[in-house]
């Protein structure tokens, strides 16, 4: 069953704003165990810009107000619909201190999707996007795709960046853009789902999923660890986490 499971281990880009959707959602989200394809995704972006509780959300429908530091990596999964597929999206939050980046570097190989996450509240998140981006594209797979997400857009009033700012730098530096609340859940799943499209229509145009391609025969990191054909594909590490208990953390 799709649900939040937790532990810590150590084409045109759309554009979405708040509080009012430019672009509806894309997908729906189901509940059925079986898949076809398995995403690998990691959230990345600094320390309380929301990463914990927008993966909360998407998974579980739930917010905690309390705030914990996340300490290396937490892992969440869910499966939905994209373009007529069944998809678990195997995600990996972040931690966004300094003194885990070591740690979160060796989980952009084999990423197939991030979301890189800045609070519309805090400038100085927006600032070090351009930083966060530079480090996944030279740390991630050539094909990752990304997309920008101002989260804890409900916080209008204490607003810091324009949502006008996040959409040109995302146009500049072809990412997607949406604007997110974890709290209300307003364009959460679309900030997954969107990006999840885009990856499915990558695949599809690199032929990806051709079983008869040698992307396809095993000798891609990227389709072995990001993307796995066939239902119940072999997770390694990630199926042992999403095996443990659930335990709560925010942010």
């Amino acid at each position: 069953m799709a649900g939040y499971s937790y532990k810590q281990v150590g084409g045109a880009p759309g554009y979405a704003g708040c509080p009012s959707a430019q672009e509806p959602p894309i997908e729906r989200q189901i509940s059925n165990q079986d898949y076809a394809y398995l995403f690998k995704f990691i959230i990345i972006g600094d320390e309380a810009v929301g990463k914990t509780c927008l993966l909360l959300q998407f998974t579980d429908k739930r917010y905690r107000t309390s705030h914990q530091v996340t300490v290396g990596v937490e892992f969440g999964s869910k499966t939905v619909e994209v373009r007529g597929k069944k998809i678990k999206l195997q995600c990996w939050d972040t931690a966004g201190q300094d003194r885990f980046r070591s740690i979160v570097r060796s989980y952009y190989r084999g990423a197939a999707g991030a979301l890189l996450v800045y609070d519309i509240t805090r400038r100085e998140s927006f600032e070090h996007v351009t930083n966060w981006l530079q480090e996944a594209q030279n740390s991630a797979d050539p094909d990752l795709v990304l997309t920008l997400v101002g989260n804890k857009c409900d916080r209008s009033k204490d607003r810091q960046v324009a949502y006008d700012e996040g959409h040109i730098f995302a146009q500049q530096n072809g990412l997607s853009f949406v604007e997110t609340s974890a709290v209300t859940g307003h364009m959460v799943d679309d900030a997954f789902t969107i990006t999840a499209g885009q990856v499915d229509k990558r695949n599809e145009m690199n032929s990806v999923y051709d079983s008869t391609s040698p992307t396809a025969s095993g000798e891609n990191p990227y389709l072995n660890q990001g993307i796995n054909a066939g239902t119940r594909s072999k997770i390694r590490l990630d199926e042992r986490v999403a095996q443990n208990e659930k335990e709560d953390s925010c942010c």
